[in-house]
C-alpha cells in the first residue's frame, strides 16, 4: 500500500510539473475569461454563451492534458526503463498502473477545479448584455499573473518546479476570489453557486474517465496515436446517442448495442442546456452519472492491468 502510496503521488507531481500541463492550464484559463467579451455577439444569451463555452474549454483542454499526462508519466518511462527500475522492487505491475491512474486523476482534478473556478468567476464578468465587470476581470487576470510570479520566485530562491507552483497559486487565488465573489451582490441574470455547481461536478466525471481511457491506451500506444484513439472516442461519444442509442433501445443484443455501451456518452455530463433554461440538477442525477463514471473507470482500469501486466518492458525498452 505504501508503494502504491509513492507511485501515485510521483505520478500526480510529475503531471503538475510538466510545462505543457501548465501550458495547456493558463491557455485555458485565459479563454475562459475572455469570453464574456463575447456577449456583444449574442442577445441576452451571454450567460448561456460563458457556461457553454467554458464547459467546452474544460472538457477539451482536459482530454488534451489527459493524454499528455499518461504519455508522459507511462508511456515515456516505459521508454526510458523507469518502469524496469519500478518493477525491480517490490511493486506488482497491478499496482504500478493503478497507481498511474490514481496519481493522473488527482492531477486531472486539480486541472477541471482550476477551470470550473474561473468559469464561475467569467460568469461574474458577464453582468449584463452591453455591460461587462471590468474590475473583476482585471482582478482575474491579475491574480493569473500573480500566480506565474509566484511560481517564477519559488523557481529562483527554492529550485521547485515554476510549473507546480504557478498552477498551486492558481489554484489558491483563483478558488478564493470566487469565495468572495459568492458573498457580493451579483446580477439577477447570473445564477447562483448552487445551480451551475452540479453541472461542473459532471465534469470533473468526463475528465476523469477520459485520464483513464488514456491511461490504458498509453500501455500500449505512444501520445500521436493515443491523442487520436482518444479524439475519435470523444467525437464518438458526443454522438453515440444519434447513431447507437436509438438502435439500443429497440435491440439489446446488436452490433449499436455494444458500441453504445463501450464508448463513453460525454452528453450525460453536458448540461448546458439544463443551466439554460434555469433548471435544476437533480442530486439523482448526479448519483446515477457518478455510477455510470466508477462502473466505467474501473473497467478501463481492469483493461489496462490486462494490458500493462502482457507488456513487455523490455521490447518496449529497444524500440525507445
Amino acid at each position: 500500500m505504501l508503494n502504491f502510496y509513492h507511485v501515485a503521488k510521483n505520478a500526480f507531481r510529475e503531471s503538475l510539473r510538466e510545462p505543457i500541463f501548465f501550458l495547456l492550464l493558463s491557455t485555458a484559463v485565459v479563454l475562459i475569461g475572455l469570453f464574456p467579451t463575447l456577449s456583444l455577439f449574442v442577445f441576452r444569451e451571454q450567460i448561456k454563451l460563458v457556461i457553454d463555452s467554458s464547459m467546452a474549454t474544460t472538457m477539451v483542454f482536459g482530454l488534451i492534458a489527459a493524454v499528455l499526462c499518461a504519455s508522459h508519466t507511462v508511456s515515456r518511462e516505459m521508454r526510458n526503463g523507469t518502469v524496469l527500475l519500478l518493477l525491480s522492487k517490490p511493486v506488482p505491475r497491478e499496482n504500478f498502473i493503478l497507481a498511474k491512474i490514481a496519481g493522473i486523476t488527482v492531477a486531472l482534478s486539480v486541472f477541471v477545479l482550476i477551470c470550473n473556478v474561473s468559469s464561475l468567476i467569467s460568469l461574474s464578468i458577464a453582468c449584463d448584455q452591453f455591460r461587462l465587470n471590468f474590475v473583476t476581470m482585471y482582478i482575474y487576470y491579475g491574480l493569473l499573473v500573480a500566480a506565474c510570479v509566484f511560481g517564477a520566485i519559488r523557481n529562483f530562491i527554492s529550485r521547485r518546479s515554476f510549473s507546480s507552483s504557478a498552477v498551486a497559486g492558481m489554484l489558491i487565488l483563483m478558488t478564493g476570489f470566487a469565495i468572495i465573489l459568492n458573498f457580493m451582490p451579483a446580477n439577477s441574470e447570473v445564477p447562483p453557486y448552487s445551480d451551475v455547481i452540479p453541472a461542473f461536478i459532471l465534469i470533473f466525471f468526463s475528465v476523469w474517465i477520459m485520464g483513464v481511457i488514456t491511461v490504458t491506451l498509453s500501455t500500449r500506444f505512444d501520445i500521436v496515436p493515443n491523442l487520436t484513439i482518444c479524439s475519435v472516442l470523444f467525437f464518438s461519444g458526443l454522438i453515440s446517442d444519434y447513431f447507437f442509442g436509438k438502435v439500443a433501445e429497440k435491440s439489446l443484443f446488436s452490433a449499436s448495442s455494444v458500441f453504445y455501451a463501450l464508448i463513453p456518452n460525454w452528453q450525460f455530463f453536458w448540461l448546458a442546456d439544463a443551466l439554460a433554461s434555469k433548471k435544476q440538477i437533480p442530486v439523482e442525477y448526479l448519483f446515477w452519472a457518478g455510477l455510470y463514471c466508477v462502473i466505467y473507470m474501473a473497467f478501463c482500469s481492469y483493461l489496462a492491468v490486462i494490458l500493462f501486466r502482457n507488456k513487455e518492458i523490455a521490447e518496449s525498452l529497444r524500440q525507445g
